[in-house]
């Protein structure tokens, strides 16, 4: 029995594989992973991974004769990738009767503030697989297009979720689609602790503020539990989802929620199977009063994420955390277009 095992024998805390190979996905549901999170950089990922690099580029090759835009052609390849992908987790889906095994495609990042593109590009990619899951930004244009997906009974993972005020405005759209169209489809949002806090670290190193590491370490988390309680009092009901893990800490720390942990399987699945540690619940450890003290009297941008009503709809987009995980995103994804132009001159 692997840690993962005995995390689910004890506490309800899952764990899903993120941005896979083939081969990632076949070794994560044996090691227990009950779904598989895909991002915007995934197509690249793939086109320069050592064992996928090969089939990748083939299909790309495929792929160039079905259309001249060279951005659609990195569409069109993300599905057929992500596709085999989801076949491979199809039979999770079954098993659990399609409470498991799904499998989420975020689109084209560069258009992301395009209602209409991050709408039509979902459709596209929800017809590939019962278990396939729309990936959607919780941001202004992402919500809108959400709203509407939901009402056409789509599962939806909400992404690029740094604060609480989207988990609010997440939760009160699903609720007000759930009694006015009476369609409820499983629904996640996906807070980015290990982003939250990357970006928070470089950004007080930026500024030069003086905080204690150990209490800026606990930053993310802090936010976390804070959603974890609200998702959980406001009767939401949405499956909530943690990703952009960073270190080991940051599925160590979750353990013990009903809570989805979306890691990479190389460096970090693996080596939470390898470190093997005792399954100790953790999530619920309250926060010590002179953390929080600390990060709200020093960071006004924790604040931002933490308060309800620190950030506005409109703010959504361009709030820092948000902005810089994107930006991740729109590099990979600008650097897969690119090599298909490099292929196309090269006939």
């Amino acid at each position: 029995m692997n840690y993962f095992n005995r995390v689910a024998e004890l506490t309800p805390t899952k764990f899903w594989v993120n941005n896979v190979s083939r081969e990632e996905a076949n070794i994560g549901i044996e090691a227990g992973a009950s779904g598989c999170t895909q991002n915007p950089s995934y197509v690249w990922k793939m086109l320069t991974h050592p064992s996928e690099k090969a089939h990748a580029l083939e299909v790309l090759r495929e792929t160039l004769a079905e259309t001249d835009d060279d951005n659609e052609v990195i569409c069109i390849l993300q599905r057929k990738l992500i596709k085999g992908v989801s076949d491979i987790f199809m039979p999770v889906w079954e098993k659990s009767h399609g409470k498991h095994g799904y499998v989420s495609i975020q689109g084209d990042p560069i258009h992301e503030e395009d209602f209409q593109v991050i709408l039509d590009e979902a459709r596209k990619n929800r017809e590939m697989n019962p278990n396939i899951m729309i990936k959607i930004p919780a941001t202004g244009p992402g919500l809108k297009a959400l709203e509407i997906l939901l009402a056409e009974d789509t599962p939806i993972n909400a992404t690029e979720v740094m604060g609480v005020d989207q988990v609010i405005q997440l939760g009160e759209i699903y609720n007000r689609v759930f009694l006015e169209t009476g369609k409820r489809p499983v629904m996640y949002f996906s807070l980015i602790t290990g982003i939250f806090n990357e970006w928070l670290r470089k950004d007080v190193l930026k500024q030069g503020i003086e905080i204690n590491a150990d209490v800026l370490h606990q930053a993310g988390m802090v936010v976390a539990k804070k959603v974890y309680q609200l998702n959980h009092d406001r009767g939401y009901g949405m499956g909530f989802i943690s990703g952009g893990a960073r270190t080991l800490d940051d599925f160590y720390e979750m353990v013990g929620g009903d809570v989805c942990v979306t890691m990479n399987w190389k460096g970090s699945c693996d080596k939470l199977i390898e470190a093997d540690i005792p399954v100790v619940s953790r999530l619920f450890n309250p926060v010590q009063p002179m953390v929080l003290d600390q990060l709200q009297a020093k960071l006004p941008q924790f604040n931002q994420a933490f308060n309800e009503g620190g950030l506005d709809i409109e703010e959504f987009e361009e709030y820092g955390p948000v902005m810089y995980f994107r930006d991740s995103f729109i590099q990979s994804w600008e650097s897969a277009v690119e090599l298909v132009g490099d292929i196309r001159k090269q006939g």
